[in-house]
C-alpha cells in the first residue's frame, strides 16, 4: 500500500444518517448568533398566520467551522446556479409574518 493510500483511508469518514434526520427540517428563516468561541445559528419555520415562529434546530459550530460552511455554501451556490440558473433575489428584506399568496382561512 502506497503511501498516498494510507493516507487518504485515515481521512475517510464514515457518516451514519438515521431515517428520522433524512428525512429533513424544513426551515425557511435563519438567525445567526457569536460569541468568541462559537456560532450559533437557529433553523426556523414561520408560518402564514401564526403569529409565532419555532426553531426547528439549533447548530452551535466554531469560528473555523462557520468559515469552512461560508466557503462550502458558495461553492454550492455557484454550482446550482451553473446547472439551474442565477436564483431570484429580491431586493426588499421579507416582511414578517410571511403570506405565501393564498387567503388566511379560519376554522
Amino acid at each position: 500500500m502506497s503511501e498516498e493510500q494510507k493516507q487518504s483511508g485515515q481521512n475517510q469518514i464514515n457518516i451514519e444518517l438515521s431515517e428520522d434526520v433524512a428525512e429533513g427540517i424544513y426551515a425557511n428563516l435563519a438567525m445567526i448568533a457569536h460569541s468568541n468561541s462559537e456560532f450559533v445559528i437557529d433553523f426556523i419555520r414561520l408560518m402564514p398566520g401564526v403569529p409565532k415562529a419555532k426553531v426547528k434546530s439549533r447548530i452551535v459550530i466554531t469560528p473555523e467551522h462557520a468559515k469552512r460552511l461560508l466557503k462550502a455554501l458558495k461553492d454550492n451556490i455557484e454550482k446550482y446556479e451553473g446547472t439551474f440558473g442565477a436564483i431570484k433575489q429580491s431586493e426588499d428584506a421579507p416582511k414578517f409574518p410571511i403570506n405565501f399568496g393564498g387567503t388566511v382561512g379560519e376554522a
